[in-house]
């Protein structure tokens, strides 16, 4: 069974940073593309960063462009989102997801489009507060 534990949620100052980890187990990860995603209370999920099985040319959301970076370590069977300059409306559960349906090592521009992706992990709250 496909399963995705992610890690290193936390309290943040606004302008801090966090890195959040996705861990697999249960399957080989770089079999995959990996997406991450937020859902805010009060708001539904959305797509924020999406890396292809190859690691090359990932996807961002305009509001994370230039503040996070997604990458990944096969060997790790692991995948990151490093995320600097936080600000308060990147509060949110943070979530990942293996994309599981269509072209699934390879993130396309509508990526990561939730319907696509699936084996969800838990979350890891991220608050981005002063």
């Amino acid at each position: 069974q496909l399963q995705l534990v992610e890690s290193g949620g936390g309290l943040v100052q606004p302008g801090g940073s966090l890195r959040l980890s996705c861990a697999a187990s249960g399957f080989t990860l770089d079999n995959y593309a990996i997406g991450w995603f937020r859902q805010a209370p009060g708001k539904e999920r959305e797509g924020v960063s999406c890396i292809s099985r190859s690691g090359g040319s990932p996807n961002y959301a305009d509001s994370v462009k230039g503040r996070f970076t997604i990458s990944r370590d096969n060997a790790k069977n692991t995948v990151y989102l490093q995320m600097n300059s936080l600000k308060p409306e990147d509060t949110a559960v943070y979530y990942c997801a293996a994309k599981t349906r269509g072209l699934r090592a390879v993130c396309l521009m509508k990526d990561p489009h939730t319907a696509d992706f699936g084996s969800w992990g838990q979350g890891t709250q991220v608050t981005v507060s002063s």
